[in-house]
């Protein structure tokens, strides 16, 4: 079952994802040519990318672009490729700009695509579906275009390099007038190996410090449920966790006094262990757990920090 995809990554770097999701999509159809498009300041920042496995790696030599400039860019290429299945991550640019040019060809669109299955010669997507409680099989008549989740595929192991092809963008209907900056945290929770959750279970913003220091100990980054974040503004936007945040996928993840709604649990659920800590024994968070720790985090978390820092020597 042949297939051309195209892949778009509105940075370099998540080329590792959406190649990921490429590659693992050759294992089931077999025979598989895929094309990328990405934009970077100069063809340094794309060769590493090269290696990824496509035909041809397409890429505009700006440092930022409005999706408008992007979709129709994308919808250019997708006269030369002829893609059956064109990819890209399932963030808010990677949605808006396959959405375009799903609405421009007029072609169906699936996000957050976990799985995908070959039967009867027709491609199956599995997607996320109610705030990833729920899969939904998809069979769509192609071509299709799909989102999948960050870090979800592994990258592709690198072969030899293709052919790098410089492409320019179209003007834009939208112009910048301003930018300022939102508070941003420290660390990127979603490339966080651990990620500490904190929630309405610490009491005063300067309670936080029990979290930041087991976090430091553990060479971790500090997240939080919508309340710390959007209520309390305690911590900045880019440390909430939830379906409206981020999405972690730590190797270790440690909600911390937070109860549990599914519309944060679900961002957190494709991390490899949860540990929770709650004094309520009843609190939803145990249900996704793979450890809980009935406790009061203000008696526990004090002891927690005191063994590691003998276990380290500190």
């Amino acid at each position: 079952m042949p297939l051309n995809v195209l892949v778009f990554a509105e940075k370099p770097e998540i080329l590792n994802d959406t190649l990921g999701f490429t590659s693992y999509l050759k294992e089931k159809v077999g025979e598989l040519k895929a094309y990328g498009f990405t934009i970077a300041p100069n063809i340094e920042s794309v060769k590493e990318y090269s290696t990824l496995g496509t035909e041809k790696l397409y890429y505009a030599k700006v440092e930022k672009a409005f999706p408008d400039q992007l979709s129709i860019r994308l919808n250019q290429l997708i006269d030369e490729v002829k893609p059956d299945v064109i990819v890209g991550a399932a963030s808010k640019t990677g949605n808006e700009v396959l959405s375009k040019v799903a609405g421009l060809r007029e072609i169906p669109m699936l996000t957050e695509i976990v799985d995908v299955k070959v039967e009867d010669s027709k491609l199956l997507f599995m997607r996320a579906i109610l705030g990833g409680r729920a899969i939904s099989v998809e069979k769509p008549t192609l071509p299709v275009v799909v989102t999948v989740p960050l870090k979800k595929y592994q990258p592709p192991q690198p072969g030899d390099p293709c052919e790098i092809v410089e492409v320019e963008l179209p003007e834009s209907k939208f112009s910048l007038v301003e930018v300022k900056e939102k508070t941003r945290g420290a660390v990127n929770i979603e490339e966080a190996e651990i990620v500490i959750g904190v929630g309405r279970g610490f009491r005063n913003k300067e309670d936080l410090r029990l979290a930041e220091e087991l976090a430091n100990l553990l060479g971790g980054a500090v997240g939080c449920s919508r309340p710390i974040a959007a209520d309390y503004g305690w911590l900045p936007e880019d440390s909430w966790i939830g379906i409206s945040g981020k999405k972690v996928r730590a190797k270790l993840y440690m909600p911390i006094g937070i109860s549990g709604a599914p519309q944060h649990m679900t961002a957190a659920m494709d991390s490899k262990i949860i540990v929770a800590v709650n004094k309520d024994k009843s609190a939803p968070v145990f249900q996704y757990t793979d450890y809980g720790i009935v406790a009061d985090l203000y008696k526990f978390l004090p002891i927690l920090i005191q063994k590691i820092k003998e276990r380290l020597g500190k």
